[in-house]
């Protein structure tokens, strides 16, 4: 069985819904004989590459509201976080352009390390409030889960990888793919959003 996830390496709600599915697994009874492939899906693809933002600014001028109702926001979703075992620290995350990061998931998934490589992005940025896009830090972060710095460090200083995103991107819109995660078992089944990790065991079910 396989199960394709559409995330967004900067999305609160990918991470809680990546707990929520290995949740899900936890309790199945074909665990075994499932693998996950990650895809990518920017949020904000227009945020020019370099252009670094405090999350709780960018969202204030994205949602028009004040800083007050979006530091209320953003505590809703942490304490949500929290019930999955996550420590998000969205005070000091910073909004960046997600494409490099994604292109350093995709050389990790070469080397097998795909899902480590997704999780080890998702902490960083809601979490530990690093950056991202920052080329001496993905490097780092890729080395952390296995990848050859040298490797991350030449790729960044290029384009590969590039196609990959794009046809990530391109998939998600041809399936409709408005909003992440989103989840689709066996090319069959489509689940949009973090379900609760009943509702995606259900589905698992259905499928098999």
């Amino acid at each position: 069985m396989r199960i394709d996830v559409w995330s967004d390496v900067v999305c609160p709600w990918c991470y809680i819904g990546k707990r929520r599915l290995e949740t899900a697994l936890s309790t199945f009874e074909h665990t075994g004989r499932v693998s996950v492939r990650w895809h990518s899906f920017q949020l904000d693809p227009t945020i020019p590459a370099g252009h670094r933002e405090p999350v709780q600014q960018m969202l204030a001028k994205k949602v028009g509201a004040p800083a007050a109702q979006v530091r209320a926001m953003t505590a809703q979703v942490t304490d949500l976080a929290r019930a999955e075992g996550l420590s998000y620290d969205l005070d000091r995350a910073v909004s960046v352009n997600t494409r490099d990061a994604h292109r350093l998931a995709h050389l990790a998934a070469g080397h097998g390390l795909g899902t480590e490589m997704h999780e080890r992005l998702l902490k960083a940025h809601l979490c530990d409030a690093e950056i991202v896009d920052d080329p001496d830090t993905l490097v780092r972060l890729g080395a952390e889960v296995g990848v050859p710095a040298e490797e991350t460090a030449e790729m960044l200083r290029g384009t590969k990888y590039a196609a990959e995103v794009d046809a990530d991107i391109r998939d998600a819109r041809r399936i409709g793919v408005n909003g992440v995660p989103f989840f689709v078992i066996n090319q069959q089944y489509g689940l949009s959003g973090a379900q609760a990790p009943e509702t995606i065991l259900s589905a698992l079910r259905k499928v098999v």
